[in-house]
């Protein structure tokens, strides 16, 4: 099973980097993205630029490359500011009631990003989870494991509190033990976005240099972040290699 799954991911990635028609990326002054000399935090003006910089070239690029991937029914993204107080550094995707795909920023994440190519590769990456279809088909797999795990439970003789338990125990395996393929594919199709519009993945990836490493741990939910780089660097070869 693991073995076929390795085969369809090899195979979305290799799909991630076909020749696509991009629009133009969108001309903006320099003066928009800035940075710092010495990897400190931007001033808060600073970060705010830099975000308006990204969307509005980054944007169209993850729309262009919905569309022609054809898999989501929806590609006219809504980029948000999760302003809500005491919310870590973080970006999440996820779908209004009409199914229109939605990518939140935290403040904090804004203000933590050190220049505008981390602030490109962490929109592209949350593009691709909706591009690739990864919300329906975590669902999918939790209900799948969550059936399988109950069943085995009830075969047993266990009762039906136990059973639940297993159902709940069943779900989570079932989406951890593919979510780790999940953040490679999502960083491998990133990688594309912000790359041609206009920005450094390999560079943006840097941020993962002040994150905890997770490793790659069995049952973790993200892979190391040193196979994460390498998986920036590969993809990124390549499209500097056509």
């Amino acid at each position: 099973m693991r073995a076929l799954a390795a085969l369809m991911m090899a195979a979305s990635l290799a799909a991630c980097v076909q020749p696509m028609r991009y629009p133009a990326p969108v001309p903006l002054p320099d003066l928009l993205s800035v940075e710092t000399a010495n990897d400190a935090p931007l001033s808060p003006r600073a970060a705010a630029l830099n975000f308006l910089t990204v969307v509005a070239r980054v944007e169209p690029i993850a729309e262009a490359y919905c569309r022609s991937a054809g898999s989501a029914e929806n590609c006219d993204f809504q980029i948000v500011i999760d302003d809500r107080p005491g919310q870590p550094a973080n970006a999440f995707q996820t779908l209004d009631r009409s199914g229109r795909p939605i990518i939140a920023f935290s403040l904090a994440l804004i203000a933590d990003a050190r220049n505008a190519d981390e602030i490109a590769f962490v929109l592209g990456h949350e593009s691709a989870h909706h591009i690739a279809g990864h919300i329906p088909r975590q669902q999918q797999t939790a209900v799948a494991g969550a059936v399988l795990a109950g069943i085995m439970a009830a075969a047993n003789g266990a009762g039906r509190a136990e059973v639940e338990q297993a159902q709940q125990l069943g779900a989570g395996l079932a989406t951890r033990s593919y979510s780790k393929d999940f953040e490679l594919q999502a960083d491998a199709i990133g990688t594309e976005i912000a790359f041609h519009a206009g920005f450094d993945p390999l560079r943006g990836a840097g941020f993962f240099d002040r994150l905890p490493d997770p490793g790659d741990a069995f049952l973790g939910s993200h892979p190391a972040n040193a196979q994460r780089k390498a998986q920036v660097a590969q993809v990124l070869a390549s499209l500097r290699g056509r």
